[in-house]
């Protein structure tokens, strides 16, 4: 792949991750807007992973999106699915504790989906230990914002 064809891919990448949140932040959204945000967090993450010099760290976002796009349709298993991937790549690649720590945030979000409140609970508190070594203040206050919103 040259270049110019790796530039395409992470333009599309980064399009489609901004329309998913653009859809997400919606107070409410159509049957349709879902199908397509599904789609779009899909189009995302392909396009990272094509992108030359893509990282780890790209594909915990595109993992955690996904968690997110599922379990906020209501799809507990799918969630489930990207959430144990986003925590995988993470922790596989020494990710900074943010990152880690949204996966953990993801698969609370995913087990309240499926309706398990004890395995929510247990990932809810893994997610809390790693926010407990987020320094940067920003990530450290949207990382707890997101596991308060868990109750």
């Amino acid at each position: 792949m040259d270049i110019q064809d790796s530039n395409l891919h992470k333009q599309f990448a980064i399009n489609c991750f901004n329309q998913v949140w653009d859809i997400l932040e919606k107070k409410q959204r159509t049957t349709e807007d879902e199908e397509n945000m599904i789609h779009m967090c899909h189009a995302s993450f392909w396009h990272w992973s094509r992108v030359a010099d893509h990282t780890e760290r790209n594909l915990s976002i595109g993992y955690w999106q996904l968690s997110r796009v599922y379990a906020v349709t209501g799809q507990g298993d799918q969630a489930l699915h990207y959430a144990k991937r986003c925590i995988t790549i993470g922790s596989s690649a020494n990710l900074e504790p943010f990152y880690i720590g949204y996966g953990y945030e993801a698969e609370a979000r995913a087990y309240l989906v499926l309706r398990n409140k004890e395995h929510a609970l247990a990932s809810k508190q893994k997610a809390a230990s790693y926010l407990d070594r987020v320094t940067d203040k920003e990530s450290h206050q949207m990382l707890a914002n997101d596991l308060g919103s868990l109750d």
